[in-house]
């Protein structure tokens, strides 16, 4: 398999993240496109829209109406190469109430992420609803802003449109995102999969380190969501702590233009740059 993006050599751009490289609902094999592309090195995908794929095959593979996701749990297994790969999944825990389902992204029959997703029945508990958490300023107070491709590099991050939801600080930042292209070319995402195809990004929002001197990816994402949110611009409040042996952590508040619908957050492997 060729560690290349669809477009990275000069050829036309498809309109998507990746695209199923076989018809028919059985097919696992994708290509990912140079919007798809990650921020610390050119031939590698972007977490987050390869996270976004996880889930959307998850929702297309697996469809309940009566049960959502309460919490994904990513880890990241190696370099998430460019170029062709599969997704399979898996249900590890059938259940009438309760479901865990896996997703495996593997390159050259090696695995780069596994995704578990805890899935929980549906009930009506509207009296109870609440939370105690602060919301963003709307993106109608904000413009568009360069504020993420003037630190980042990459076709995922280029492909954002990126509104700054009030000042941000040293190690806190605060901002509304959305995709400009749908996760898959010609399929839809009826799902929070293009929400999900977002969250990785908060690591790179909360400016607590020089990316041009230190490298600090993040080695899994964890996400805990107490309500379905809505489609359209995802918001994210995110901070950055940073240990003294090496060791970093994002954590992050996920909010929709209701207000916050869950958390996130990214353990980070913090060092020099060469």
């Amino acid at each position: 398999m060729a560690s290349t993006h669809l477009g990275l050599d000069g050829e036309p751009v498809p309109g998507a993240y990746f695209v199923r490289t076989a018809e028919g609902p059985d097919s696992s094999e994708f290509h990912s496109t140079l919007h798809s592309q990650g921020a610390w090195q050119p031939g590698e995908q972007h977490m987050a829209a390869a996270s976004g794929l996880l889930i959307h095959e998850i929702e297309r593979r697996h469809p309940r109406e009566d049960v959502a996701i309460s919490r994904i749990s990513f880890d990241i297994l190696g370099v998430i190469h460019g170029g062709r790969f599969t997704v399979e999944t898996a249900v590890l825990r059938p259940g009438r109430t309760i479901e865990l389902i896996e997703a495996t992204l593997a390159h050259d029959g090696r695995a780069a992420i596994r995704a578990r997703v805890w899935r929980l029945v549906l009930g009506d508990t509207a009296d109870l609803a609440g939370a105690d958490l602060p919301s963003l300023p709307p993106p109608a107070e904000s413009r568009p802003s360069d504020v993420m491709t003037s630190v980042w590099a990459g076709g995922f991050i280029a492909s954002l449109d990126a509104l700054p939801a009030g000042d941000g600080e040293p190690g806190v930042g605060r901002i509304w995102l959305r995709h400009r292209h749908p996760l898959v070319l010609d399929e839809p995402s009826p799902g929070i999969a293009p929400v999900m195809g977002l969250v990785d990004v908060a690591n790179g929002i909360a400016l607590k380190l020089d990316p041009h001197e230190y490298l600090y990816p993040n080695v899994d994402l964890d996400v805990h969501l107490f309500r379905t949110p809505a489609a359209g611009m995802l918001g994210i409040e995110a901070r950055v702590s940073i240990g003294p042996d090496g060791r970093g952590l994002t954590s992050s508040v996920l909010h929709d233009q209701e207000g916050p619908f869950g958390t996130a957050a990214q353990s980070l492997t913090v060092r020099d740059r060469p």
